[in-house]
């Protein structure tokens, strides 16, 4: 499996690798991508579930019956629910975030695509999500896979991260640069 060694080495990474491995092994690489963009929309949607995941509060035994009840309702595939299964008993439930990213990034490599964070204060729509893909697909020279999060606190504009690189055209920033600048 070809993936940076950044990726590998934290444990959010090994514990995606490991899971990228045993779908790649059992052909559920789409499943499991599925899988994972439902466990993230429930992160977004749902507080009781983004508590649960942040709560040291809730044990690991606690922790894994809240996901055996709750890989049903997402439909989630049996790899990862089995696999959430594995993150509550040891302990990694806060990880499971980190891991979601860590798995889409693997997955874009292995698809032969480059991964990009983007950020912004408000959702983009769809005319402006493909208008970004093509403009980062010009930079990069090749097909790019959008990991997309809303914070309103960046005012307006965009952050994106692509690979190593980062482009920060939020308001927010400029604000500062320019409070910066006026200081002296």
């Amino acid at each position: 499996m070809e993936t940076s060694g950044g990726i590998q080495a934290s444990l959010a990474g090994r514990y995606a690798s490991a899971l990228f491995g045993l779908a790649r092994d059992e052909r559920q690489i789409e499943a499991v991508g599925r899988s994972l963009d439902a466990l993230a929309s429930a992160l977004t949607d749902s507080r009781e579930f983004a508590e649960l995941i942040a709560s040291p509060l809730v044990g690991r035994k606690d922790a894994a019956k809240a996901f055996a009840a709750l890989g049903p309702q997402l439909g989630l595939d049996p790899i990862t629910g089995n696999f959430l299964g594995v993150l509550a008993r040891n302990g990694r439930k806060s990880e499971l975030r980190k891991i979601i990213r860590a798995f889409k990034r693997i997955a874009a490599e292995h698809r032969g695509e480059i991964s990009a964070e983007v950020l912004s204060a408000h959702p983009l729509k769809d005319d402006q999500v493909d208008a970004l893909k093509a403009q980062l697909r010009k930079r990069a020279g090749r097909d790019v896979t959008l990991d997309m999060a809303v914070d309103p606190n960046i005012l307006g504009g965009i952050v994106i991260k692509l690979g190593s690189e980062m482009i920060d055209a939020s308001i927010r920033t400029k604000l500062n640069r320019l409070a910066t600048a006026m200081k002296g």
